[in-house]
């Protein structure tokens, strides 16, 4: 069954986001976000279902410029572009998924063609070729909605746009196991808002084992995270040991296979697990953190854009 987190549901604003605001990157200090500096060089329709560890030790340290705040044009938000922006990298779609193959990254580049420029992508994780455009999406972090940029040659305007990259994920919370916030679910699509595609099957959570060996104890067919279970264990404790420290805190790959757009391609979400005796040991900037990540996802909105979202962070209390 799932359970409600801590946070509050808010009523959803859903933002579509693009405009063209005012950057001038510094490129020096940048450099292509894939592994290659001279691009991909793969063809899209290759794919990797190998279980590689999650990125976001990689991405973390690609240098991002600050997200734009100075406005380039007088049309909101949902208003057409101005003339210094006259076309933005399109992908085919709003939401894109990572695909199955035999051994190779699968990599997603722009089907329009806007012009010579440079590429970039809030939060981090996004793996984005700034050259091309080009996004492997086996190496990114999956199930987060990004904002890209577009600078055109010539310009010091950033075109925005919304992304989606479609995979699972899980709220940064705090769960009480005394007011019977006992599971964590994942979400979908990076939409709270959607049912889940395993609703009938067809999903498969923690295919390597990984989560249980670290006595982390989630469902197969769902993707959900029984805590009480997880913090409590057997005769030998669970996750944290027979006597848990408060502020102990592990990290655990999930990799996972989806019944939806992904084609059952293999993916992973690193999830953080943390415990406390009581909710009122938490600090309150570890709280106010939270409480901004989860307002921005019910809202429609990238997580954030300016630190890394993943992994998620899951607090485990006994009592309020």
């Amino acid at each position: 069954m799932k359970t409600t987190p801590l946070i509050a549901l808010i009523f959803p604003i859903l933002i579509t986001v693009y405009g063209c605001e005012k950057f001038v990157p510094a490129d020096s200090s940048f450099r292509p976000m894939s592994s290659s500096p001279s691009g991909p060089g793969k063809d899209s329709t290759h794919v990797s279902d190998t279980t590689k560890p999650a990125p976001k030790g990689d991405t973390a340290t690609i240098p991002t410029p600050p997200y734009p705040s100075q406005t380039a044009n007088t049309n909101p938000p949902a208003g057409p572009q101005a003339p210094s922006c006259p076309a933005l990298p399109i992908y085919g779609d709003s939401i894109i998924f990572p695909q199955p193959s035999g051994g190779s990254d699968y990599i997603m580049t722009p089907v329009n063609n806007p012009g010579a420029g440079r590429y970039f992508a809030w939060p981090v994780g996004l793996v984005l070729d700034q050259n091309t455009g080009a996004i492997n999406l086996t190496q990114s972090q999956t199930g987060i909605r990004y904002i890209l940029g577009f600078v055109p040659n010539g310009s010091t305007d950033t075109c925005l746009s919304s992304l989606i990259v479609g995979g699972a994920a899980y709220y940064d919370s705090v769960y009480v196991l005394a007011d019977g916030q006992t599971s964590s679910s994942p979400y979908f699509e990076a939409n709270p808002y959607l049912p889940s595609p395993c609703i009938n099957g067809g999903c498969t959570f923690d295919v390597n084992g990984a989560a249980a060996a670290k006595k982390v104890i989630v469902n197969t067919t769902t993707g959900v995270i029984d805590l009480q279970k997880t913090l409590n264990g057997g005769l030998l404790g669970g996750a944290f040991g027979l006597l848990p420290q408060d502020g102990s805190v592990i990290t655990v790959p999930i990799y996972y296979k989806l019944n939806d757009g992904s084609n059952q391609a293999l993916q992973n979400i690193s999830v953080q697990i943390q415990y406390f005796s009581s909710k009122s040991s938490i600090s309150s900037g570890v709280l106010g953190g939270i409480l901004n990540s989860v307002n921005s996802l019910l809202s429609g909105n990238v997580i954030s854009t300016s630190a890394n979202p993943r992994p998620p962070l899951i607090i485990i209390t006994r009592r309020e």
